[in-house]
């Protein structure tokens, strides 16, 4: 019965009109993905690393050149307030359609604040801590201007040799999802 009752209140909802603001926000993204050509689609697509906070040794060059042109959606690896408003500025108004920028960076065990890797907090079980410890990567990453935290890290890891296994929850799914859900509500 619940699942018959669920489904009938997502059809309601998909059937209702589209209100005012949904018709405008439609009318400006249609309006807004007309004028962009195909390079400018491409870049959006595209997130590249000015240096910084990076893994590995791939480092973008000649990054303002490219926002400047549409090919940059976001940067991956800078923080702080004066370097992404640096680069936003860029985008926003030097741009030929004024597109802002996502900022991204790996939060996988705090931000500022450190906390122990997702492998050592899993061992707690103690998903209200988590996703405090979540709460508090959140705040910081925003106040620093990141508006795209690569976290949580949901694969279930059995094997110890693979190089990225400290950033999952271990190899117990039930568990890895849990952990998973404290770290998005947090």
């Amino acid at each position: 019965m619940k699942k018959n009752s669920l489904l009938i209140i997502v059809l309601v909802i998909a059937l209702l009109p589209l209100s005012a603001q949904d018709a405008k926000m439609n009318a400006f993204v249609s309006d807004l993905m007309n004028k962009m050509t195909l390079e400018e689609k491409i870049g959006q697509l595209n997130l590249v690393t000015p240096g910084g906070a990076v893994t590995g040794a791939v480092v973008s060059k000649d990054v303002d050149t490219k926002i400047r042109n549409g090919e940059v959606g976001g940067l991956f690896g800078i923080t702080g307030p004066s370097q992404v408003h640096k680069a936003q500025e860029i985008a926003v108004n030097n741009s030929r359609l004024h597109i802002p920028l996502l900022f991204g960076l790996d939060v996988i065990h705090g931000h500022r604040t450190i906390f122990p890797i997702p492998l050592g907090l899993s061992c707690s079980w103690d998903t209200a801590l988590i996703r405090k410890s979540a709460r508090i990567a959140a705040i910081e990453a925003s106040a620093d201007g990141l508006d795209w935290g690569f976290s949580p890290m949901v694969d279930i890891a059995r094997d110890p040799r693979w190089g990225r296994i400290a950033e999952c929850a271990g190899e117990d799914p039930f568990l890895g999802s849990q952990i998973a859900k404290a770290m998005v509500l947090g």
